[in-house]
């Protein structure tokens, strides 16, 4: 009969064991998604930036080939 809770013993900390483990995986995603987020606003902003900038540059660039 030992043997019953023994095994039932290591089953509940064989579960607990991979819940905290699906919560750590979860909470490392979430954050994960948070960065690539934060990440992607910024290269979009930097492209804003770089195609502001560039626009003038463009336009003599035109106007040299025009000429």
């Amino acid at each position: 009969m030992l043997w019953l809770y023994v095994c039932t013993a290591l089953a509940f900390c064989g579960i607990a064991v991979l819940g905290v483990l699906g919560i750590r995986v979860y909470v490392e995603a979430e954050r994960l998604a948070r960065q690539v987020g934060d990440s992607s606003r910024r290269i979009a902003s930097a492209a804003d930036e770089f195609q502001r900038s560039a626009e003038p540059l463009a336009a003599r660039a035109g106007e040299i080939t025009r000429s």
